[in-house]
């Protein structure tokens, strides 16, 4: 009988341990992002939002501070929110942070928008900025922020936030503070910390994509920081305009002195590597393949260098073609997405120095006399030891030779060689 009871509560035990263990397990998922919305962020929440429905979270909390990027990424997490099936509670934080731009979207896309004191929510005016790098025109610039506009709006309205002030955010650039935020409804609430946020929020209940309503209860769940793999930090880092352009110069540098000293190997690698590097970066900003152009154009100029003699014109030209490329190369007004000015000057300075000092060494290998061979012998003086009436004898190293000259030397007078054509030298008459 005993037994009998013991069966039971261990098979008992065996069917709530599930029930018990998730329990014990519930918890929240936390991201950090705190730099430009790029591809790799996008990719990165789209994953966090999976792997929250995946291991079970309650939650996922995204602490942000963004000075904001590029739309269509924007509009990837947008719609990886909105159709999220777990609660989505976006939070800019630390005091200091911002959610300007792109930022904006994101912040009112979540199931609950929170911000810290001493942050800002706003200016999410679309960029006049096109496909390449180019700048659009009037008209379409127009259609761009008709459209940003009403989705921002849409946006809003959608979780039941102040659509009006959303589509002035993007029509007008309008900034405002946590507080103003919360007064005029952009978000749900302004706490100091992640505890704060998750007291306040304790039983409120949010709206799933599905139609699905729950409450939320995450106040004592365990929290789990969510990190991007390797290859998404590599990204991530690459797609900083300064590193990528960085990586960019170091990849020509590479191959031209891997083109310019053939069998270094060491340099041609390293460029070969920098250059797919920054290609791939590339991808995930706003480019302009005519700065790209330039720059290529600019090294081709200072590779010629090496072979003809312009008195310096062509690396004067590639310099100046680099520099110029390097200012185009990503034509933004967005400060984020540009390129620093002391990194450009530097940058070009440095590989200028290094450039200059390449050609002069190859222009001074080129002049200086030939110490091996028998060209070595070419602008030597030896002494006749024959007349030389078209042909005779020279002394010249050491050594007894053949020699011819246009012109009658005499016996004893000295001579120089001028050339040499297998064993027979060229000289002619000089001074004492």
């Amino acid at each position: 009988m005993h037994l009998k009871r013991s069966l039971h509560l261990v098979f008992l035990l065996l069917l709530l341990l599930p029930a018990i263990a998730s329990s014990a397990q519930s918890h929240i998922n936390l991201i950090k992002i705190d730099s430009i919305i790029n591809p790799i962020i996008a990719e990165f929440i789209s994953r966090s939002i999976a792997s929250s429905e995946k291991d079970g979270a309650l939650a996922l909390v995204i602490e942000l501070d963004t000075p904001g990027g590029l739309d269509l990424a924007m509009r990837s997490i947008v719609k990886d929110i909105l159709g999220s099936p777990v609660p989505v509670i976006v939070y800019v934080h630390p005091g200091g942070a911002r959610a300007a731009s792109a930022g904006v979207m994101i912040t009112m896309a979540a199931h609950v928008a929170a911000m810290s004191p001493a942050t800002n929510i706003g200016a999410a005016h679309p960029v006049n900025l096109g496909a390449g790098g180019e700048k659009v025109d009037e008209t379409m610039m127009k259609k761009i922020e008709n459209d940003a506009a009403v989705y921002a709006r849409g946006i809003a309205e959608k979780k039941r936030r102040n659509g009006e002030w959303a589509e002035k955010a993007v029509r007008e650039s309008v900034s405002i503070t946590a507080h103003e935020a919360k007064e005029l409804n952009v978000i749900d609430i302004v706490a100091p910390d992640l505890d704060a946020l998750l007291d306040e929020i304790e039983g409120k209940e949010v709206l799933l994509a599905d139609g699905k309503k729950i409450m939320l209860a995450l106040k004592g769940a365990e929290r789990k920081t969510l990190e991007m793999d390797f290859r998404q930090k590599i990204l991530s880092t690459i797609s900083d305009p300064n590193i990528a352009y960085i990586l960019m110069m170091l990849g020509f540098l590479g191959l031209y002195l891997e083109l310019s000293n053939p069998g270094l190997i060491f340099p041609g690698v390293v460029g070969g590597v920098s250059l797919i590097l920054a290609f791939v970066a590339f991808q995930t900003l706003p480019i302009n393949y005519a700065g790209i152009i330039l720059v290529t154009l600019g090294i081709i100029l200072l590779f010629l260098e090496l072979m003809i003699i312009s008195y310096g014109l062509l690396t004067i030209g590639g310099i100046g073609a680099i520099l110029l490329g390097s200012l185009m190369l990503f034509e933004t007004s967005v400060p984020f997405l540009k390129v620093s000015y002391t990194v450009i000057f530097s940058t070009v300075i440095s590989l200028s120095v290094v450039f200059i000092f390449i050609i002069t060494m190859a222009v001074k290998s080129f002049s200086r006399h030939v110490a091996t061979g028998l060209e070595s012998l070419i602008g030597l003086a030896g002494e006749a030891k024959t007349i030389i009436d078209k042909r005779g004898k020279v002394f010249v190293h050491g050594e007894l030779w053949e020699a011819k000259s246009n012109k009658i030397i005499e016996k004893g007078e000295k001579v120089e060689v001028v050339g040499i054509k297998g064993m027979l030298l060229t000289v002619k008459k000089t001074e004492e």
